[in-house]
């Protein structure tokens, strides 16, 4: 039972594809990649038409922990050094930013989605995270950033547990209900031109005549250039490309709404939390006053708060005022990680531009790199601030939900004993 479903704006009308069609741009998938790719190229005076398998939003893109988050995956000094310092630095400054091309587009567009830039934690679990924070703090203050370091008392403050040593706040991020976000998007790039057909899942396409022909079971799409943004449901579609990612499912339970004096006790200032450990546990408290703790879960879909016990069981030991709270929702999804946790853009053929790999911080980057595309497609020549690389399959790639189990298995005793 997805939260967001009972309270997000209806879905735009966006009816499956009826016959042959023609646009310059033909995108694959309605999430936030697809439809900020839309709404930027739209923007730009392209004609733009998006197919999606089910509806916007459908996948992580609306079923996420709804944090927006500035910044990649990696320290900016690991970043300079595996890209250097000229395009490493405009990384880092793209996803530095990104946060606010998120706000700014919700302001102008006026999209409805509960959006609060209320700042991020990154909370340390033990000592040795302690210090990965504090350099992480350091090298994005010497870059400009307006973070702060926190000790466990300026922690504890703020979340009302003693389970951190540690934290970085950051100003820049925030939280929003990411279906609402998904849908306003997909009402915005809608209104300014592009077409968005819901229900239809492109079942191949082949290049002809200095174009590409997108087959559907409801009709065909004919493009000089193709954006597929299919992230954690990437299909077949393109060759090897699913073999480039793990789609990991995610796990997410909302409580009951809680009083006002709970919600003082647990998260005063509405920050949103991100743990820096071994597995990654997220919360946050929505504009209803619900808490969403989100982690790993089963490698699954999951629809009830039984499926994900752990997760309820940790909310109650960071806060035991928990303890007679319901859990009235849970629910899952795919997101796409990358070996090396860059995300990943490929450029197999002429016309053809491919984005996936977020990582587990989608909101903010995946609306960057929308832009982005839209405007590498707009003027090929200008530069690009993501590398662009060759698809590069991941060895034993069937053998993945062996490997992340294993994975999560190792993480969760290393975060038990502190490491």
């Amino acid at each position: 039972m997805i939260l967001y479903r009972d309270t997000a704006p209806p879905a735009p009308q966006t009816s499956p594809l009826d016959g042959d069609a023609q646009a310059d741009i033909a995108v694959v998938g309605a999430g936030i990649t697809g439809l900020s790719t839309a709404l930027h190229a739209a923007e730009l005076g392209a004609s733009v038409i998006v197919l999606e398998a089910e509806e916007p939003g459908f996948g992580a893109s609306g079923r996420n922990g709804g944090q927006v988050n500035a910044g990649l995956k990696l320290d900016p000094e690991v970043v300079e050094r595996d890209f250097g310092a000229d395009l490493g630095g405009r990384m880092n400054a793209l996803a530095g930013n990104a946060p606010r091309l998120v706000f700014d587009l919700i302001k102008r567009h006026a999209i409805s989605c509960e959006a609060r830039q209320n700042g991020t934690l990154r909370a340390a679990v033990g000592t040795g995270h302690a210090a990965a924070v504090q350099a992480s703090a350091e090298q994005l203050i010497r870059r400009g950033a307006p973070l702060e370091f926190l000790d466990a008392h300026a922690v504890a403050r703020l979340t009302g547990t003693d389970r951190y040593v540690a934290a970085m706040l950051d100003p820049r991020g925030g939280d929003l209900n990411p279906l609402s976000y998904s849908r306003g998007l997909a009402r915005a790039a809608m209104a300014a031109g592009a077409r968005v057909h819901g229900r239809t899942r492109v079942t191949g396409m082949v290049g002809e005549a200095g174009a590409w022909r997108l087959a559907t079971p409801c009709g065909t799409v004919r493009a000089a250039h193709v954006v597929i943004a299919t992230n954690g449901y990437t299909d077949g579609l393109w060759p090897q490309l699913r073999a480039t990612i793990v789609p990991l499912f995610g796990a997410i339970a909302a409580s009951e709404r809680l009083s006002d004096a709970v919600c003082r006790a647990i998260m005063p200032t509405r920050a949103v939390l991100y743990e820096s450990g071994a597995v990654t546990v997220y919360y946050r408290l929505d504009a209803q006053q619900r808490l969403l703790i989100g982690g790993r879960g089963p490698m699954r879909e999951i629809a009830a708060p039984a499926a994900i016990p752990h997760l309820t069981r940790y909310a109650r030991k960071l806060w035991p005022v928990l303890a007679g709270v319901d859990w009235t929702h849970a629910w899952g999804g795919r997101l796409a990680m990358t070996r090396d946790h860059y995300p990943h853009v490929h450029e197999p053929a002429p016309g053809v531009l491919i984005c996936v790999g977020y990582n587990g911080r989608g909101v903010a980057m995946a609306t960057a790199m929308g832009a982005q595309l839209a405007g590498r497609l707009a003027h090929p020549a200008r530069g690009f601030d993501l590398p662009i690389t060759p698809l590069r399959t991941i060895p034993l790639h069937s053998l993945w939900p062996i490997a992340v189990k294993a994975a999560i298995a190792r993480g969760r005793i290393a975060d038990l004993l502190g490491l």
